[in-house]
C-alpha cells in the first residue's frame, strides 16, 4: 500500500483544524473522503494518527511525529515544483503572498511593482483575507509569505515588523477636529464605526481602555473600506489605519492623529524552514522598502 501526497495533506490539515469536516471543507473533499485518506495512512504506517478528545480531533503521540516529517515533505515538494516552473514555462518563479485587504489595496501594489521590476518574469498571487486562515494556510505552506497586522505567533513562523502604521481618527469632511487630537472621551461622545475584528481593533480597544473608556461602537463592518464610505457620508466617526487614509483624506474626509498617539505594525511572516527563492527575496526587499514607496495616488 503506497502512500500518497493526498494522505499527508488530509492529515495536515485534520491535525491543524481539529475536525475532518473542516479539513474537507479546506481542501473541497467530502468529510468520507478525507476520514479515507486518514485510514489508509494509518493501514500504510501501522498506527494510529488521529484521536477523539471530545468533539476535536487531534494528533496521537505517533501523529505529532509524523506531523514534523509530512509538513517537511510537503515543503520539499512545493520546493521540487517550484524549481521546475522556470523549465516548464518560462516563468522565473512563483510567489504566493496572503494579506489583509487594507495592506492589499494600499501597500502590495507598490511592493509588487517594485518586485516585478527586478524580476520581470516573477509570477505573483495573493490571497485577501483574515490573519488567522493566513497564517494557517502560510504554515501548511499554501502560501510563501503573509503581510499581516501583529502580533502574529505560530511555532514553525518567522516574524519581521516592517512598517509602522498610524491610526488616525476620522470624521466627515468639514468636521472641527480639537486642537491637540481626539483623546479616548472625546471619540466615546461620538457615532462610532469601526472594524470588527482582528488585531486593529484590538488596538483602538486598548487606546480607548487605557483612556478609561470601553469600546461601544455604533455599527461594526467587516470593511476599512466601507467605513471610510459611511463617514464621508456623515454617518459617524471613526479610527482607522492612516494607510488606508493615503488617497481619500483630502477629498472625503477629515484626519488627524488621536491622543496619545495610536499605531499598529504591520509584519513580514513566512515560516521559518522557507527555502527563499530569488523571487521571494525580491518580494521581502520590495516590502522591506515600503516605507520610502509612495503609496496611492
Amino acid at each position: 500500500m503506497s502512500l500518497s501526497l493526498d494522505q499527508l495533506h488530509s492529515f495536515i490539515h485534520v491535525a491543524e483544524l481539529g475536525s475532518f469536516t473542516a479539513a474537507a471543507e479546506k481542501v473541497g473533499l467530502t468529510q468520507p473522503a478525507i476520514s479515507l485518506q486518514i485510514k489508509l495512512l494509518e493501514q500504510r504506517l501501522g498506527v494510529r494518527l488521529i484521536e477523539r478528545v471530545g468533539r476535536r480531533a487531534q494528533p496521537t503521540p505517533a501523529g505529532h511525529d509524523l506531523l514534523v516529517h509530512a509538513r517537511r515533505i510537503i515543503q520539499d515538494v512545493a520546493g521540487a515544483e517550484e524549481a521546475m516552473i522556470p523549465h516548464r514555462s518560462s516563468v522565473a518563479g512563483r510567489v504566493r503572498i496572503g494579506s489583509g485587504a487594507t495592506a492589499f489595496i494600499h501597500l502590495l501594489p507598490q511592493a509588487i511593482l517594485k518586485a516585478k521590476t527586478g524580476m520581470p518574469g516573477l509570477d505573483i498571487t495573493v490571497r485577501i483575507g483574515n490573519a488567522h486562515d493566513i497564517l494557517l494556510d502560510l504554515e501548511s505552506n499554501v502560501l510563501d509569505l503573509a503581510v499581516v497586522t501583529l502580533p502574529a505567533s505560530g511555532r514553525s513562523l518567522a516574524v519581521e515588523e516592517f512598517y509602522e502604521d498610524e491610526l488616525m481618527a476620522v470624521a466627515p469632511k468639514g468636521t472641527a477636529m480639537p486642537p491637540q487630537g481626539p483623546d479616548a472621551a472625546f471619540m466615546n461622545e461620538q457615532t462610532l464605526l469601526v472594524y470588527e475584528g482582528g488585531n486593529t481593533r484590538r488596538s483602538i480597544e486598548q487606546w480607548m481602555s487605557a483612556g478609561g473608556i470601553r469600546l461601544k461602537p455604533a455599527m461594526e463592518f467587516g470593511s476599512v473600506e466601507a467605513i471610510k464610505e459611511l463617514v464621508a457620508a456623515g454617518l459617524g466617526w471613526s479610527i482607522l489605519p492612516g494607510l488606508s487614509l493615503k488617497r481619500d483624506r483630502s477629498d472625503f474626509l477629515e484626519a488627524c492623529p488621536v491622543r496619545p498617539k495610536l499605531v499598529r505594525k504591520l509584519g513580514i511572516v513566512m515560516r521559518r524552514d522557507k527555502h527563499l527563492t530569488r523571487g521571494l527575496r525580491e518580494v521581502v526587499k520590495a516590502l522591506r522598502d515600503a516605507k520610502t514607496m509612495p503609496v496611492g495616488g
